[in-house]
């Protein structure tokens, strides 16, 4: 993105230019021809508005809707349809059927159980239970991993490997869990 100030010889051309009547893409081409610069057309347009100047003078009898020129004769294009390509994000999802979910537990270990009033500061906060209508939820309560609200067996249940995004997508490891 090229920086609104302009360098003052920079500025002094596009008044010049403007005077002389040239176009703001004229003014544009010349000005990056004479100091080596990059200035788009609506970088000149800009300048000019902030420098306090109009628009270039047209003469009066210009129409203010250019026609367009006819095609030339023998110029004709033809239609080409173009090759329709499925993207990546249009494809549809495959169908899945509803199934029964399964509850998972950690072989590994064989949690506590305790409510949450019994867990003290230093227990896994895994929970238990909770899927049915009234079911009590409990917790692990073996020793936490340091820096985790778990045990080191059900962090490394609920983690897998990988980025967060490649756990998300990813697999569930088998030999961590069963089915209870």
């Amino acid at each position: 993105m090229q920086s609104t100030n302009w360098a003052e010889e920079h500025s002094e051309a596009l008044r010049k230019f403007l005077s002389n009547g040239m176009s703001y893409s004229e003014i544009a081409e010349a000005i990056n021809a004479k100091f080596n610069t990059a200035y788009s057309r609506n970088a000149a347009i800009g300048r000019a508005r902030r420098m306090g100047f109009s628009a270039p003078d047209r003469p009066k009898d210009l129409p203010t809707h250019w026609p367009r020129l006819p095609p030339e004769p023998g110029a004709a294009r033809l239609h080409r349809p173009r090759e329709r390509h499925a993207s990546g994000f249009m494809r549809p999802m495959p169908v899945s059927e509803i199934m029964e979910t399964v509850g998972l537990r950690c072989v590994e270990i064989d949690p506590r159980h305790l409510s949450l009033l019994d867990l003290e500061r230093g227990d896994c906060r895994y929970p238990y239970g909770g899927d049915e209508d009234g079911e009590t939820i409990t917790f692990c309560g073996h020793p936490r991993r340091p820096g985790s609200s778990y045990c080191v067996a059900h962090f490394h249940l609920t983690r897998g490997p990988g980025s967060s995004s490649e756990r998300a997508a990813g697999t569930v490891l088998l030999r961590l869990v069963e089915a209870a």
